[in-house]
């Protein structure tokens, strides 16, 4: 019989951005294959949480995805739903809202965010009391003058891999101290499983850094500095099949009227950074466009030239936003068109 560390990762009730939670629990197994099956569900204290009153405070963690901890010896992360006693979702639960059972969603999301030292409370490579030289050499940059972080990102780069993530790539982002990696699952519960654990490994990882993650997606405020998205491509069977400009065309413009509803869900303080400025579209608008990063829709070129066969791209999305709820109103948006 081995010791197995099950570290179960939920979110809590927080508003308006959840944040991650997480337990271990030690259990004794033979033969541990790491299964979804060989998991029971476990529970919590809501109220520490803002998911349950003093009284009735016990919340369900009902394991969803299962990955090796890299970090540890016999070490699992069970990515979990939070349900009520009895069995039903809890309102945080933006997993349970996906409608996508048969994974004809694909998704692709593109993670930004800033490194952040704890002691200055700035992104790397920020002068206490002033700003480094200005944006321009720090996108896909290579050096010690303009690249800050390196070895954190690579290193979660690597964890990623190791845990079994669909991990797709890394990038220095415009801004100095900011970077991204994007993920790719087929299934929107998968692609929402996967960002949350990969976020989760890239938290833990700043803790013996001396870093910490900043996904506010405009944290520099009003200057002239680039925020922090969370783009989404995205796809089904019609997106990757049809062949036909109109049917993309009906798509985008089935977006157009539920505006509102998107943003709602796209992330708190979005419209800090939805100016029309830094390579966003305006909050108050909406438009798409082909190869255009200024839309709020952007139709790949490469989709266009495969004939109108491919995928989409919402650059709204927050860099704090929730990928399940993000991924269940594209879905439910582009089924309405169908």
């Amino acid at each position: 019989m081995a010791k197995i560390k099950l570290e179960y990762i939920w979110l809590d009730g927080y508003e308006p951005t959840q944040n991650l939670r997480s337990k271990t629990k030690v259990e004794e197994h033979e033969n541990f294959k790491g299964t979804l099956e060989e998991l029971g569900n476990w529970s919590f204290d809501g109220s520490s949480t803002k998911q349950a009153e003093g009284g009735s405070s016990d919340c369900l963690l009902v394991p969803v995805a299962i990955y090796p901890d890299p970090t540890r010896i016999n070490g699992y992360l069970v990515m979990s739903e939070v349900m009520y006693a009895d069995g039903t979702p809890h309102p945080s639960n933006g997993r349970a809202t996906i409608d996508d059972d048969n994974d004809d969603f694909w998704f692709g999301f593109e993670q930004e965010y800033f490194i952040m030292d704890t002691k200055t409370l700035l992104p790397l490579g920020f002068p206490v009391g002033g700003y480094p030289a200005p944006q321009g050499m720090y996108y896909c940059s290579v050096g010690g003058k303009n690249t800050h972080g390196r070895k954190l990102v690579e290193e979660h780069a690597d964890l990623c891999i190791a845990a079994g993530i669909n991990f797709e790539g890394i990038n220095q982002e415009v801004a100095c101290g900011q970077w991204e990696f994007q993920l790719f699952a087929k299934g929107a519960k998968k692609a929402g499983d996967e960002i949350w654990v990969a976020r989760y490994l890239l938290d833990r990882l700043t803790e013996k850094y001396g870093y910490y993650i900043e996904y506010h997606p405009k944290p520099l405020g009003d200057t002239d500095w680039n925020g922090s998205g969370m783009h989404a491509n995205f796809s089904n069977n019609v997106l990757r099949t049809c062949g036909d400009q109109a049917t993309y065309e009906r798509i985008c413009e089935a977006f157009r009227p539920v505006t509102a509803e998107h943003i709602a869900v796209y992330g708190a303080y979005n419209e800090q950074r939805l100016t029309g400025k830094h390579e966003t579209a305006s909050i108050h608008d909406f438009s798409y466009g082909v190869s255009d990063r200024g839309c709020s829709i952007r139709i790949p070129l490469m989709t266009v030239q495969k004939g109108w066969k491919g995928w989409l791209e919402d650059r709204r999305p927050a860099s704090n936003g929730d990928p399940y709820k993000i991924a269940a109103r594209i879905i439910k948006t582009v089924k309405s068109a169908l």
